[in-house]
């Protein structure tokens, strides 16, 4: 697989505007091993090489056992999840996956239970901008950082 552009360099103004996002997701109260869990847990669902191997790297780095990131694509099978991060990860899901039906209010009100307001804003935020990386980065295939020779 080949690059087919540098995206970050042809449209620099708009990678300054995605890590304005990224900035204010960074500045919530959000624990910051949730937030690369549902960045992997879109990015696996949106097939996105390069962001898989980005975020599995930086929660791994953030101290994330091997267990628990790999348990992240069978997450509701696996045992290593708190409730918090598992509303999380449905709200992920299913946010992610807009054109069947599954953000439910339940899905919403899981969330809204484990996340104060200005928390679940964040979520929000979080989800569409991983979606929007996800696809930037799908679209022109970025080779994962971990692959570059």
């Amino acid at each position: 697989m080949t690059e087919r552009m540098d995206l970050g360099t042809l449209a620099g103004e708009a990678y300054k505007g995605m890590a304005r996002l990224d900035g204010f997701v960074a500045h919530s109260t959000l624990p910051k091993p949730l937030l690369e869990l549902v960045r992997l847990r879109a990015s696996q669902i949106n097939g996105c090489a390069y962001c898989v191997d980005l975020h599995s790297s930086d929660a791994k780095a953030a101290g994330e056992s091997d267990a628990r990131l790999h348990a992240v694509a069978v997450w509701r099978e696996a045992p290593f999840f708190t409730e918090q991060e598992r509303a999380a990860l449905a709200f992920t899901e299913a946010a992610t996956r807009l054109s069947t039906d599954d953000l439910t209010d339940e899905v919403w009100e899981a969330a809204a239970r484990c996340f104060s307001e200005p928390e679940l804003a964040a979520l929000v935020v979080a989800v569409a901008a991983i979606n929007a990386w996800n696809r930037m980065a799908a679209a022109t295939r970025m080779t994962p950082e971990s692959y570059k020779p």
